[in-house]
């Protein structure tokens, strides 16, 4: 192929310092690619799986890369020795540096293959113009970014959750020596040490987000569990006073509700579930087993929560349920109250003197003054009294 006319001086001369600038651009990006931290990791890893295989293509595409390099450095070096042959180039020098920049300058030797890829008629070598081997060498840096950045992404997003979990996992090996308790988790701490060497040697194959996830949420709550079992063992002689003290709210209110119940029961008709249930002696009976169990901190401290929430929940109830009792004779009150006023408004319409109106007033006092007072019927009997007053209308 005709390369056409020889450069002159002043486009020889431009395109020396423009390959130049390129070589030393190159050479500062592959400098970058030996120092990059994973490359350095994956030089002596043992990689195996997916991993393996993308890295081993990617080390081909290095060492071509590598090639391509020599042979591109090797033809600029020519050009800049035939630039610095003479003062003031010739026709000749010019008719070299042009085949050597712009011609297909750069040989690329034939690869040695294994003997079963051979074959018997000689290889030849590969010529490429500068421009091309650019080109070959830019294809090749980026498979072998590629590669780094694929593993890269996978080391940077799991190995910090990895560390997290494995700090997490000495914490608690922390607190349960300041217990005193061994704890489990031994089968947990082995599976990290697998995760972690499933993503070291083969990130791109290793699909352990979900294990990881699901481990670090046990852990979690472990490291909770222990948290609150160091807190109950050192605050636990004070929280049983303060919990004997809530069973002594839970007792007053207790009996505050059989209290009102004995008032009520006589003064409105309650159904059998109305009665007060204690829950007091068997919440007390609780806290002795706790007093007297043998179990680890990380279970007493759950019960001991758990009794404290039940008591204070306890004593809440009991409190609601003397409300409510004697919420009923308020409310028995609330319909005599209503009666009066209607029957006011009977008289005023001329209308108290009616039978059936009468009837009506009559029957819903007997209920409001009845002993035990059905409310339900009571105030069904008011709300017929009032429609008849207001003519069917409220």
């Amino acid at each position: 192929m005709s390369l056409g006319p020889p450069m002159s001086r002043e486009g020889a001369e431009y395109a020396l310092r423009a390959r130049a600038d390129e070589r030393d651009r190159i050479s500062g990006d592959l400098l970058d690619l030996e120092s990059h931290t994973t490359y350095q990791l994956l030089k002596g890893a043992s990689l195996r799986g997916a991993t393996a295989r993308r890295w081993t293509a990617a080390h081909e595409s290095l060492a071509t890369l590598w090639s391509l390099n020599d042979a591109y450095r090797a033809v600029l070096r020519d050009a800049e020795q035939i630039r610095a042959s003479r003062g003031k180039l010739g026709a000749e020098q010019l008719a070299e540096l042009t085949e050597l920049l712009s011609g297909a300058s750069v040989v690329l030797r034939a690869a040695a293959k294994p003997v079963e890829q051979r074959s018997l008629l000689p290889q030849s070598d590969e010529r490429l113009t500068l421009d091309q081997t650019v080109a070959r060498m830019d294809a090749a840096f980026r498979a072998v970014t590629s590669a780094l950045n694929d593993i890269d992404a996978v080391w940077n997003a799991v190995l910090p959750r990895l560390d997290d979990a494995d700090g997490v996992l000495r914490r608690i090996r922390e607190l349960e020596r300041e217990l005193g308790e061994g704890g489990g988790l031994a089968e947990q701490e082995t599976e990290l040490r697998r995760i972690r060497v499933s993503v070291l040697e083969d990130p791109l194959g290793a699909a352990v987000e979900p294990d990881l996830d699901r481990l670090a949420r046990l852990l979690a709550t472990s490291r909770a569990e222990l948290d609150l079992a160091i807190t109950v063992k050192n605050e636990y002689a004070r929280r049983r006073e303060e919990l004997i003290a809530t069973l002594d709210r839970v007792r007053a209110a207790e009996s505050e509700a059989r209290l009102a119940h004995g008032t009520v029961v006589v003064k409105i008709a309650l159904p059998p579930q109305a009665q007060p249930r204690s829950r007091v002696e068997a919440l007390a009976g609780e806290l002795d087993a706790l007093d007297a169990s043998a179990g680890t901190w990380v279970i007493r401290a759950k019960r001991l929560a758990a009794l404290e929430g039940e008591a204070l929940k306890a004593a809440g109830q009991a409190q609601a349920t003397a409300k409510a009792l004697y919420g009923l004779v308020g409310r028995r009150d609330e319909l005599r109250g209503r009666l009066g006023a209607c029957q006011v408004m009977a008289v005023r319409k001329g209308m108290a003197e009616d039978a059936a109106v009468s009837e009506l007033f009559e029957r819903a006092r007997a209920l409001l003054w009845s002993a035990p007072c059905d409310l339900t019927r009571a105030a069904a009997a008011v709300e017929t009294y009032q429609g008849a007053i207001h003519g069917g209308k409220r």
